[in-house]
C-alpha cells in the first residue's frame, strides 16, 4: 500500500485554508496509477483486490487544532482618561506680608506641617506686643474695679453707702472684666498672625506649583504653592452612556500608560457621574488607582479596558471551534485520530479575544478543530500535528491541512 499527501493552494480571500481533495492518487502494485476524484466512488481495479475502497485521511496542520484550556474569560469595555491626583491643596496667604524666603521647589517632596516659606513679621510681631500690654492693663483694672467692689461692699453692710452706690462698683469690675475678654481675644488674633508668617504644607505631598519668590509682597489669600499627593489617583474615563448600565462600583479596570514599557497598571470603578456630558452623550466613570510607589504623575493618560464580566477557571476554547447544527452548539474534537461530533454548552464569550468559556461538553485537554475545514467530517481519520496551538486568543492562523489518501483491501 502506498499513501501520498497532496498539499492545497490557501485561498487568499479567506482567513482560513480550507483542504480540498483534488486528486488522491494511489499507487497500484505492479502496473500503472490510477487517479480518484473527490467526488468518485469508483474502485480501484488493482489486480488481485478488486473492489479495494480509497479511504481519506487529513493532515492537520498546527492552526487546525486547538487545546482545550483551564482560564478565565472576561468582558472588557474599551476605556480611556487622565489621572488626576485624589488629594490636592493650594496653599494660600493668611496676612498681607512681604516674603523672606522659600524652602521647596516645584517636584520636591512635603510633609504636613513643614515649614515652606517665611514671611517678614516685624510688623505683626509689634502688633502683638501691643496688644500684650493692653491685656496687662485690662488686669490691672479689673484687679482694681474688685478691690473697689470689696470696699464698698463693707461700706454696704455696714449702712455707710447705699446700694446704688455698690451696684455701681460692681458695674465696674463686669466691665473691666469684659475689656480683658477683649483684649485677650485681639492679643491670640495678633498671635495667629505671628504665626502665619511660617507658611507650612497642610497635607503630604509633592510641590507640583510655586507661585511666589523672595522680595515679593502678597495679600491675604494670595496662591503660594499648591501640592498634590500621588498615593491615590482618579482616572477619568468617558463612557458611552449606552454602556453605563453595565458599570458597577466595585469592577476592576486594568489599563497602560505610555512611556513605561508595558507595565500594567489597575484601578476600581469608584463612582459614576450622574449626568451625561454635554453634546457627547457620554458619561464619566471615576477609577481609583493606587500608586504608592508614585509613579504615575497627574495629567497623565491611559488606556485600557474595564472588566464587566469575568469568569472563574472553565474550559476554554476558540469561537472559531463552534459551528451550529440544528440550532445548537457543536464542535468537532479529535479523539483516537478520528474526528467525532460534540454538544457543548457555551458561556461567557470575549469577542476581541476570540474566545468562549464551555460550561458543558468539553473538558480541558481535548483537542478540537479551530479552522473552518469544510471537507472534514465526523468519521474522518486524521494526522495530528506535533505542536497544537493554544487558546490564547484570536482565530487561528491560516490552516494548511492536506488530505492523504491510503488503500485498504
Amino acid at each position: 500500500m502506498k499513501t501520498d499527501s497532496i498539499q492545497l493552494a490557501p485561498n487568499s480571500r479567506n482567513r482560513w485554508r480550507i483542504p480540498v481533495i483534488g486528486l488522491v492518487v494511489i499507487g497500484i502494485a505492479g502496473g500503472g496509477w490510477m487517479a480518484y476524484s473527490k467526488n468518485t466512488s469508483a474502485q480501484a481495479q488493482t489486480p488481485g483486490k478488486p473492489g479495494a475502497k480509497k479511504e481519506v485521511v487529513f493532515e492537520l496542520a498546527p492552526a487546525d487544532v486547538s487545546l482545550v484550556q483551564m482560564r478565565e474569560v472576561a468582558v472588557n469595555l474599551p476605556i480611556s482618561g487622565s489621572l488626576t491626583p485624589v488629594s490636592q491643596a493650594t496653599v494660600r496667604s493668611k496676612v498681607a506680608a512681604e516674603v523672606l524666603e522659600t524652602l521647596v521647589q516645584e517636584g520636591m517632596p512635603v510633609r504636613k506641617g513643614q515649614v515652606i516659606a517665611r514671611f517678614d513679621g516685624a510688623d505683626l510681631r509689634a502688633r502683638l506686643t501691643t496688644q500684650e500690654a493692653l491685656v496687662d492693663e485690662a488686669k490691672a483694672k479689673l484687679s482694681l474695679a474688685q478691690k473697689n467692689r470689696a470696699n464698698t461692699e463693707t461700706l454696704l453692710q455696714q449702712k455707710y453707702i447705699s446700694q446704688n452706690a455698690f451696684d455701681t462698683m460692681h458695674n465696674g469690675v463686669e466691665l473691666a472684666q469684659a475689656s480683658l475678654k477683649s483684649a485677650m481675644s485681639q492679643r491670640e488674633v495678633a498671635q495667629i498672625a505671628v504665626s502665619d508668617t511660617l507658611i507650612k504644607s497642610p497635607v503630604d505631598g509633592i510641590i507640583s506649583k510655586r507661585s511666589v519668590q523672595a522680595g515679593e509682597k502678597v495679600s491675604p489669600d494670595s496662591a503660594l504653592f499648591t501640592i498634590v499627593n500621588l498615593a491615590q489617583l482618579i482616572l477619568e474615563a468617558q463612557v458611552p452612556s449606552s454602556e453605563i448600565p453595565r458599570i458597577k462600583i466595585g469592577q476592576t479596570v486594568n489599563f497602560n500608560v505610555d512611556g513605561f514599557n508595558g507595565r500594567n497598571f489597575s484601578g476600581k470603578v469608584a463612582r459614576v457621574n450622574p449626568a451625561a456630558e454635554a453634546g457627547s452623550r457620554s458619561m464619566l466613570v471615576y477609577i481609583e488607582v493606587a500608586n504608592a510607589d508614585g509613579a504615575l504623575k497627574g495629567g497623565m493618560f491611559a488606556k485600557g479596558n474595564l472588566v464587566l464580566q469575568k469568569t472563574g477557571s472553565y474550559p476554554v476554547m476558540p469561537l472559531s471551534a463552534v459551528r451550529q447544527q440544528a440550532g445548537k452548539d457543536i464542535v468537532y474534537k479529535v479523539v483516537n485520530s478520528q474526528i467525532q461530533q460534540q454538544a457543548v454548552k457555551l458561556g461567557l464569550r470575549n469577542e476581541d479575544e476570540g474566545v468562549v468559556q464551555v460550561l458543558e461538553g468539553l473538558d480541558a485537554g481535548a483537542q478540537v478543530i479551530a479552522a473552518k475545514l469544510d471537507e472534514v467530517k465526523p468519521g474522518n481519520k486524521v494526522i495530528m500535528p506535533k505542536l497544537l496551538s493554544s487558546t490564547t486568543g484570536g482565530a487561528p492562523a491560516a490552516s494548511s491541512a492536506s488530505p492523504a489518501a491510503s488503500s485498504k483491501g
